[in-house]
């Protein structure tokens, strides 16, 4: 993995300046600490910009930014392309020639002299984010991987077009403006990270996953979705055929195992040392286990907590350690660690994204750096796909028992009274807000299910936000034309995002189950926005790549056509994962209860931390936008630090916000 960042001049008499451009590039040294590399065309029109993190062909020839033999390309890339061989292979039989020895960024550049940029990130099996100028068409193509593995930002200013894998490498440039864009707090709110394409950045977006993007010198800008999590494209219908249930299942149970061993052993691909997280349950257990099929050697790494013992895994991570023989590594830490990283923390995210996990991610990213690894295969995505949370098995149960009953039997009347009494007690006790807004849901017949990890609902988001405070920003006419940016991502309304997703979703491929339609939902925002984006900020900022076997293409192609009640059978919460890796990892580690990866962030919120928070969240510039009802954020700061109510979620979600603002926006570093 590497950063990558460009300038495109859009007007007739623009040049790029080269210390714009370094500069952008260095502020991603994190991103490559190997080596570096920019270059600029002959007219001055485009500069292209790299980062170097050496995993595959470690030699000088393979460095970027790289052109083709006349020099009418060049690329400038982020990621790995696993299948780069095979590709390279078809490539020569066609006629083209190479200079590097096995880089896989090469790939692209003949690639797309042969297949045109669509059919060639179609053909591509990795994770990635790339930028290549056609000096002979004049246009400037982005692709982002199918799932989102890699990020890719960019930004139209006035008579300059600019990219790059980090959004404070675009902050660099003297043409970019640091203001809050406001529909992307009120979404935040909602869902611990704005929706893409926009970003907390007014006039910064983000290429959002499986899309890929063209602009012109002229600054015409088309976008392109060219993959998508849909069923229908990994199970042949005709070899189910006949199939008794059990046999049914087996075939679930050998194509998941068989793509996931495949999906391990080719994120092995490196020529520098790779390792595994491994927090002791099913998803990183399975990685270590698939991994010592093709590895005599593997280090894994685990994070724990020295104050507070509950949240610890490190026995069950110490059990698949001894039982496949890893060179195992601890790492502890406290509330004082947690404190000392904040800053680094809101400078390394760029915009909030509201996960605590993003600190024991990054002590623990720390430590495989430390080790020598360079690459780490994580168990992102799992969860997802298999139904792993127990919210998930929640919603679940609520959409079967409640939910459907409640709109199929109750006349609208009773269902309108039925809400209106809801609204009323949770005005009364706040914590109910929660079902009253399910019930809104129901009643205005909107989805259950919005995402794995709402925040604030649209009826909790009344007591904190004032009314009309929240408007809407600037948005570059050229997404809402392209159609990139949904018309209803404007609105204060974040079902608008929800429905983005799920009414062409239902149109194309009706009837599907509740709970395919939910991890749908998630391969559109969370996953990719929130979790992976997470995983990539964090792991770079120590110069470690991530790589995430359970999001290859090819198993989520399949897993999407697996119906829910193979998934679930029982009503338990990962059952066909659970009965494909039996055997392969012990069965105390597969059948123990679900913890996740998680902070005791509940318990620092009520201790020194806590006062913090309290401090950031009421004396932030961002309190004076007028946006927030401050008498309800000292509320939820007085219940929760005394231990009436747990608001620990809302909490930590305003502070990444607030001190963000305060360093990105308010404080301009």
């Amino acid at each position: 993995m590497c950063g990558i960042t460009g300038i495109l001049e859009l007007s007739p008499s623009g040049e790029v300046d080269e210390r714009d451009l370094l500069r952008m590039r260095d502020s991603m040294a994190h991103r490559g600490p190997d080596g570096e590399g920019a270059w600029i065309a002959p007219h001055r029109r485009v500069g292209l910009a790299h980062r170097r993190l050496s995993i595959v062909d470690l030699s000088a020839s393979a460095a970027q930014p790289m052109t083709n033999e006349d020099g009418s390309l060049w690329v400038t890339f982020n990621g790995e392309i696993y299948n780069h061989l095979a590709l390279r292979q078809e490539l020569v039989r066609a006629g083209h020639r190479f200079h590097t020895d096995h880089s896989d960024t090469e790939v692209l550049l003949h690639g797309y002299e042969q297949w045109g940029l669509t059919e060639l990130v179609r053909r591509l099996d990795g994770d990635f984010a790339f930028a290549l100028w056609d000096d002979a068409r004049r246009i400037l193509s982005l692709a982002r991987d199918p799932v989102g593995v890699k990020p890719l930002y960019f930004s139209f200013r006035p008579g300059v077009f600019l990219f790059g894998s980090e959004i404070k490498a675009i902050l660099q440039h003297p043409a970019s403006v640091r203001e809050l864009q406001p529909l992307a707090l009120y979404h935040y709110l909602s869902f611990l990270t704005a929706p893409a394409p926009l970003t907390m950045f007014e006039g910064v977006y983000k290429l959002p996953a499986g899309y890929v993007a063209q602009v012109g010198e002229d600054g015409r800008f088309r976008a392109e979705r060219y993959w998508d999590a849909v069923p229908g494209q990994g199970v042949d219908p005709s070899e189910l055929a006949g199939l008794s249930a059990s046999a049914v299942e087996g075939y679930y149970v050998d194509g998941v195992l068989q793509r996931l061993e495949d999906a391990v052993r080719k994120r092995m691909m490196a020529d520098v040392p790779v390792g595994v997280f491994l927090s002791g349950g099913i998803d990183s257990s399975t990685n270590v286990a698939l991994f010592s099929r093709f590895a005599s050697q593997l280090k894994t790494f685990t994070v724990g907590f020295k104050d507070h013992l509950r949240l610890n895994e490190l026995q069950y991570a110490k059990i698949i350690a001894d039982r496949f023989g890893t060179q195992h590594h601890e790492i502890l830490i406290d509330e004082r660690d947690m404190v000392g990283y904040l800053e680094q923390l809101i400078h390394t995210q760029d915009e909030p994204i509201a996960d605590w996990s993003c600190i024991p991610l990054y002590f623990v990213s720390q430590l495989a750096r430390q080790q020598g690894v360079t690459v780490i295969q994580v168990g992102e995505g799992s969860d997802e796909q298999f139904s792993g949370y127990a919210s998930y098995m929640g919603y679940l149960r609520l959409y079967h028992r409640y939910w459907q009953p409640f709109r199929r039997w109750l006349p609208r009347p009773a269902q309108a009274a039925v809400a209106g009494l809801a609204r009323g007690v949770a005005r009364l006790e706040p914590k109910l807000d929660v079902y009253a807004d399910i019930i809104d849901r129901a009643v205005r017949g909107r989805e259950h299910f919005w995402t794995g990890a709402t925040v604030f609902g649209e009826l909790t988001k009344r007591r904190l936000l004032h009314p009309g405070g929240v408007h809407n920003g600037h948005v570059a006419a050229a997404l809402t034309e392209s159609g990139l940016l949904p018309p209803g991502h404007l609105e204060t309304d974040s079902f608008n995002v929800i429905r983005s997703f799920l009414e062409p979703f239902d149109r194309s491929h009706p009837g599907r189950d509740p709970l395919t339609r939910m991890i749908y939902n998630e391969f559109r925002l969370r996953l990719p926005e929130l979790l992976l984006m997470r995983v990539d900020k964090v792991t770079m900022s120590q110069s470690l790549e991530a790589r995430v076997p359970f999001l290859d293409k090819r198993l989520v192609e399949f897993t999407m056509d697996i119906p829910e009640l193979a998934k679930t059978r029982g009503g338990v919460a990962k059952y066909l994962l659970k009965k494909t890796v039996t055997g392969l990892i012990p069965d105390e580690i597969i059948h123990r209860k679900k913890m996740g990866f998680a902070a005791p962030m509940r318990e620092w919120m009520r201790s020194d931390f806590g006062r913090q928070v309290e401090a950031t969240l009421l004396g932030s510039s961002l309190m004076e936008r007028g946006y927030f009802r401050a008498d309800y954020i000292r509320t939820l700061v007085r219940e929760h630090r005394s231990g009436r109510r747990d608001w620990s979620l809302y909490l930590w979600t305003l502070f990444n916000l607030t001190s963000w603002y305060d360093y990105w926006v308010a404080g301009a570093p």
